[in-house]
């Protein structure tokens, strides 16, 4: 009887986000660049006024993926905007059109274009925070590890960085121990170029916050993670690491939709004072 009541349980909050998600009004397919994979939608709360912006970025192994499946945006469309968000879900080029470096500067570039026309949207361009799943996550890690990239790119500074479950921390270190195509096809055999896409190895003083959420059903995540902060902490930075029993592909979808783990994300977007009423008067 329990497991039923949890069920039913489970059954109406995935009603409610459902609902929630298409309550939301959309604006699809804005180009923030000539390439048909630059691309960005924009999922709008009711009566945007001075809204926190969240910048979704997809995975897929830098090779697939797309900005519209449902586990990159409805869950957190349906939470977010009743916290009155914006969510920016955002398409970018693939392999083998664009690598990993050049992939992150698209990332950057839709940065610069939401932080520019946020106001047009009822939004706020300087309360921004950038958020990507797995190849999503290397990349959202990556402009945060050394901004300079996205800076180049027309970004100004932004609150911070989820990253959700990604172990393409130290890139070299991940060819060596991986014999993972995926990977190798990515990342290539230049130890120059892995180094340069590398987040450990352009960690820079001064990045903004991140929370590194991380699978406790994969090995390498969250002990890179781990290594990470140390290194982050080493040059005044704040890293936050965020365990959780969820599969890679979950962690992506559940967040929005598990109470602890969102509250838990939640907390950490409040103490950046992302949401209104976490910000000083």
């Amino acid at each position: 009887m329990r497991s039923l009541f949890a069920a039913l349980g489970g059954l109406t909050l995935a009603l409610f986000l459902a609902t929630q998600a298409m309550a939301a009004s959309a604006m699809r397919d804005l180009p923030y660049g000539p390439s048909a994979q630059q691309r960005l939608d924009v999922y709008l709360p009711p009566n945007p006024d001075q809204s926190p912006v969240i910048v979704m970025v997809h995975g897929g192994g830098w090779r697939f993926g797309d900005k519209a499946n449902d586990n990159v945006w409805r869950n957190k469309v349906a939470h977010w905007t009743t916290k009155g968000a914006i969510l920016v879900s955002v398409n970018y080029r693939l392999l083998p059109d664009a690598g990993p470096l050049d992939q992150a500067k698209d990332v950057a570039r839709a940065l610069a274009f939401v932080q520019k026309n946020a106001a047009n949207w009822g939004g706020a361009g300087n309360r921004l925070v950038l958020m990507g799943h797995s190849a999503g996550g290397h990349l959202a890690a990556l402009l945060s590890a050394d901004p300079i990239i996205a800076h180049m790119q027309g970004v100004t500074p932004w609150m911070g960085t989820v990253v959700l479950d990604t172990a393409a921390l130290d890139i070299p270190k991940l060819l060596d121990l991986s014999a993972s195509r995926l990977y190798h096809d990515a990342f290539g055999s230049d130890p120059d170029y892995w180094r340069s896409t590398s987040p450990l190895h352009r960690l820079a003083p001064g990045s903004p916050p991140m929370l590194l959420v991380c699978s406790t059903q994969r090995i390498l995540p969250c002990p890179e993670a781990e290594r990470f902060q140390k290194a982050a902490k080493a040059r005044g930075n704040r890293v936050d690491i965020l365990p959780v029993d969820y599969s890679h592909r979950s962690i992506n979808a559940a967040l929005g939709m598990d109470r602890k783990y969102t509250e838990n994300v939640d907390a950490f977007l409040s103490a950046l004072g992302l949401f209104s009423a976490d910000r000083p008067e």
